[in-house]
This record gives structure tokens, sequence and C-alpha cells, in this order.
């Protein structure tokens, strides 16, 4: 029996549907444990090393080149499902997958431009917004909006695809933290995808789930198994997200959920909570730049994470607060979207953002005042960073 050829794969595949989505989380779980110490390995013989900066959480050189292993799994259990041919997409999902894991990788070895990793982003998403499976024509009803324009609808999706891109990268500040969130995220589109009859979809967001979490082991790792995902990793990893987002966005109605109450005009609302904690902390830290007349692309130390470590968290005690943070997100909105339609589900939306921005707004002054109080030389630089503001 040849396990490779398309009726063998079919065959099993229905016959033994739950088995073989169990085998491709196993597969990517097992292929990216193989692979990344192999990366490992590469990366300190060539000393390809992160090097501390200022901005740092980290007290040594670390390999960022986890993207490595990450993309070589999905590029071989995407090209095996494409066996199945139950989906169109896994070919130009390749394709937009090597696009930004060359722009990351460039960016780990010797930092690539802001406008290399946009280009590669719009190019990305060239290869899957014309995609049949990925045609964006009506949100649903949401507040009373059905049908949209072609146009608006391929606008749309670019938006969505490049804003989720660096969403996830930027929450990729400490370890764990892209890690357990995108596990959360995909775990919750596989029993989406599952609920509502679309299979390949499961697969998936399965295989993300695998990689993620094997990778987990060694991002957590003290020592020299220790490796970060880096640009390479973060931008794939957010390209899959991105992905599977824009499916669930184009989905039909599912009858039998929507029998049980669940309305179809939620839908988009549901994504923005399944997303909540890259899109949250995006918005937040933009937000906090322009207040204090920054570019919203300036580095600084006020994501979510920095301020739990700088309440003493570890990073690991820090990414799982935040993934439970995005997890319970999710299940609020569950419990609350069989009673509430798109209107009131809005206002509940909006009312998590403000509570949580007003929670870690008053976390991250209490550690300012704190870290004013123990060095009078930052207290003062800051002083003089206010005047000059102020000046201008």
């Amino acid at each position: 029996m040849n396990i490779l050829d398309q009726e063998v794969l079919l065959d099993l595949f229905h016959r033994y549907y739950l088995f073989f989505a169990g085998f491709v989380f196993l597969l990517a779980f097992v292929l990216t444990w193989y692979f990344t110490p192999k990366v490992l390995w590469v990366s300190r013989e060539k000393d390809l090393m992160k090097e501390v900066n200022a901005r740092s959480s980290h007290k040594m050189a670390i390999p960022p080149f986890g993207g490595v292993a990450f993309f070589l799994v999905l590029v071989l259990i995407i090209s095996l499902l494409q066996a199945l041919r139950t989906s169109p997409t896994g070919n130009h999902l390749i394709i937009g997958l090597t696009f930004l894991f060359m722009a990351g990788l460039k960016d780990d070895l010797v930092i690539s431009s802001a406008r290399l990793k946009f280009i590669s982003q719009l190019f990305a998403a060239g290869f899957i917004i014309f995609s049949p499976e990925l045609q964006l024509t009506s949100l649903h009803g949401f507040l009373g909006v059905f049908e949209i324009p072609i146009l608006l609808g391929y606008a749309f999706k670019v938006l969505i695809v490049v804003a989720l891109i660096n969403a996830y990268n930027l929450i990729d500040g400490i370890d764990g933290l892209a890690g357990i969130v995108g596990i959360v995220i995909s775990f919750t589109y596989a029993l989406v995808f599952y609920s509502t009859g679309h299979p390949y979809f499961v697969l998936l967001s399965l295989c993300t789930a695998g990689i993620l979490s094997a990778f987990l082991r060694f991002n957590f790792s003290r020592g020299r198994k220790k490796i970060f995902m880096g640009d390479g990793g973060s931008l794939v990893m957010g390209f899959m997200i991105a992905f599977l987002s824009l499916k669930l966005l184009v989905m039909k109605p599912y009858q039998p959920l929507v029998r049980e109450g669940y309305t179809p005009e939620n839908t988009l609302l549901f994504a923005l909570a399944v997303l909540f904690l890259p899109i949250f902390d995006t918005l937040r830290v933009i937000l906090i730049r322009l207040k204090n007349g920054k570019t919203p692309f300036e580095a600084d130390r006020n994501h979510m994470h920095h301020v739990l470590l700088d309440h003493g968290l570890s990073h690991k005690k820090a990414s799982f607060v935040l993934g439970g943070l995005n997890l319970a997100v999710i299940v609020l909105f569950i419990m609350l979207s069989r009673d509430l339609k798109s209107g009131g589900m809005s206002l509940v939306m909006l009312g998590v953002f403000v509570i949580v921005a007003i929670a870690f707004e008053a976390l991250r002054k209490k550690a300012l005042k704190r870290s004013r109080r123990e060095n009078p030389e930052v207290a003062k630089q800051s002083r003089k960073d206010k005047v000059a503001m102020a000046g201008e």
C-alpha cells in the first residue's frame, strides 16, 4: 500500500478522521522537536546569535532561528496534505510562507528594512486573498451590514493579513508568549472548523498548534537548548493565523450552530475575541507611543508582557497569564454570544478592551513610579524628555 497515493490517503482521511487529525498534530510536534536541535547546533557552530541590547529581556545571546524549523515542518505537512486535494489553497499558502520566511530570516541574520518586510507581507497576502475558498462578500449582518463589494472585500482581507502578521510579531517579546497565544488561537480554530465541517482547516490548525507546542520546550529552556522563533518564525506563524482567520470570516453560516443560537453576524467579533491579545496589545502600544509623541513603529517597553515583567513575574508566568487572559475572553464571548446580537456583543467587546486597558495602564504607571523611586536618574531623564517634548 502506497500511503502517499491520493486514493489511499483519502480513504484513511475519511475513515479515520479523528485519528488522522491527531496524527497531523503529533507529526508536526515530532518534526519540530527533531529539527529544532539541528537548527540550534548550526546556529551555535556558526555563532549566529541574537545579541543582548537595552530592550532585551535576556542576559545572554540566544539563537533566533526557530522559524527555520517552523517553515520546514509547515512545508512538509502542507505538501503531504495537498495529496488529499480537498483544498486548492495549499500551494498558494506555501508560496506566501516562503516570501515571509525569507524576509524574516534575512532580518534575523542581518536586519531587514521595514519596507522589505511590508512588501513581503503584501506579496504573501496576494497569494491567498484571491483563493476561491477565501472570497469575502458578506459580513452576515454585522451591525446591519450584509453584502460588501468585491474590491472592498479584497482590501479588507489584505488589511487583516498584514495587521495580524505584524500584531503576532509584536507580541513575540518574551519566552513562550507568542507560542502560548498561538496555541490558544489555533486550538480554538481547530474546534470551530471541526464543529462546522471544514476538515482541511482543522488539520492546518492542529499542525500550527503542534509546531508551537514542541517549540515551547526549547523556548522555555534555560540552557544551550534555548532558542527564539525570531522574525522568521513570528512572520510565518502570524501568516498561518491570518490565513485561518480569513477562513473563519468567509465561512457560510453553519445551520446546526445557528439553530443553537449562535448568530452569523457575530463572526467578525468572534475572530476579534480569538485574536484578542495580539490585536489589543498592538493597538494599546500604538496609542501609548502616539500619546508620548513617538512614531507607532518606535520600539519601547510598554507591551503588556513588559508591564508584567516589571511587576516581578517571570517570562513563563507572564506568558501563561496573558495566554489565560486571551482564553478567558474567548470563553466569555461564547457564553454571551447566544443571547446578544452584534450590537450588544460589540459593546461587550468594547467594555473588555476598556477594562483591560485601564488595568494595564494602572499597572504600568505603578511599575514606573516604583522604578523612579529606586532609580532617581531614570526619573530625572524622564523629566528632561518631557521638557524637550514641550519645547518642540
